[in-house]
């Protein structure tokens, strides 16, 4: 399931120096912040680097080569930026780059949110180190509200840094997914250099969604052997039914959450509709999914949080989509249209956009 949940993060973190400069911050979160940052950073090394060290073992040069041409492909065919980001590596020795805390009222999908500098506010705070994540979530669940810890293999410091040191890097805990899926990674995370909306993070991810959902299409069409092609195929699939599986259901909650009936009842309702949606996850597994058991720790622990943060990524993505269709799919035009948006303020996006909140 560890794939399951990167691809599903395909998440962005927040840029850790703005987190870590925040005056709301506490002392032990800004040190984690910073410390974890740099710690990460100090680990990169150059790809060339690595692909000309004779002790890079070979499975390792091999996706480093792909990452690369992936690079190289998001800047000649997507016009995603020419910089330093992902043009190094390093292995941080964990499987995750942070672990988000996200966390919702027991009766309400809304995220709670951190406010920060420079990236607004974020429906999620992030960690590098899983137990303070855990530990983040126990003092939330002490409060009365539901949360969830997930792992996140990649953030975005937004391309705002300057210099190759400072570039967001390659990382183990992404280079060895299958092609399609690194490929989706970097476009996603490039995408975050684009345009970004302080404060509005469904806006942010669902952008960055589109992006590499259009972006992998066009590799994967270019570059993909028909095995590749064909592994994508059925991980979009089973992605495909998790994604219309969990929507029907946040629509459910959604509704019992906004109707007139009494906490009880809510509460009443709201087990049925997690135990039709994990009756409804079995039935896939055990039907076109041929025991795929990639989503069984998230259904597990599904709550509020966890179907809470699934909207901010995949939201507004048909919207974009539909604006990268209108502006002739040329992708200078297409992010040119999305920076003005980004430019508005969130109730002028949300009535040009079309969505509810």
């Amino acid at each position: 399931m560890k794939r399951g949940l990167a691809v599903l993060g395909m998440a962005s973190a927040v840029a850790v120096f703005a987190l870590a400069a925040s005056g709301c911050s506490t002392l032990g979160y800004y040190s984690q912040s910073i410390g974890g940052h740099f710690a990460l950073l100090n680990s990169a090394r150059p790809v060339p680097d690595w692909l000309a060290d004779p002790q890079t073992p070979p499975p390792l040069r091999e996706r480093l080569a792909l990452a690369d041409a992936i690079r190289e492909f998001a800047v000649t065919e997507l016009k995603l930026p020419d910089n330093p980001s992902y043009r190094r590596y390093a292995d941080l020795k964990r499987p995750a780059a942070v672990w988000n805390v996200v966390a919702t009222p027991e009766l309400d999908l809304t995220l709670k949110t951190w406010c920060f500098p420079v990236v607004g506010c974020v429906g999620y705070r992030g960690y590098f180190d899983r137990d303070a994540a855990e530990a983040e979530a126990a003092a939330l669940r002490a409060e009365g509200l539901e949360a969830a810890v997930y792992p996140v293999p990649a953030y975005s410091t937004l391309g705002r840094l300057p210099g190759a040191y400072f570039a967001d890097p390659l990382l183990n805990t992404f280079i060895r997914y299958p092609e399609g899926d690194l490929a989706r990674l970097v476009f996603h995370e490039l995408a975050h250099q684009v345009a970004y909306a302080p404060g509005d993070t469904v806006f942010n991810e669902s952008f960055a969604t589109a992006v590499e959902r259009i972006g992998v299409e066009r590799w994967l069409r270019a570059n993909g052997s028909d095995a590749v092609r064909a592994e994508y195929a059925r991980v979009e699939a089973r992605r495909e039914d998790f994604r219309a599986l969990t929507l029907r259901t946040r629509r459910t909650l959604e509704a019992i959450f906004r109707s007139d009936r009494s906490p009880a009842e809510k509460r009443a309702a709201k087990a049925e509709a997690m135990a039709a949606m994990r009756a409804e996850h079995a039935a896939l597994k055990a039907g076109p999914w041929q025991g795929f058991a990639g989503y069984d720790p998230w259904f597990e622990r599904a709550n509020n949080a966890a179907l809470g943060v699934l909207g901010a990524y995949f939201e507004q993505v048909p919207q974009f989509e539909a604006i990268f269709r209108a502006q002739g799919e040329d992708f200078h035009r297409f992010y040119a249209e999305v920076q003005r948006l980004a430019a508005l303020s969130a109730a002028e996006r949300r009535a040009t956009l079309g969505t509810r909140r």
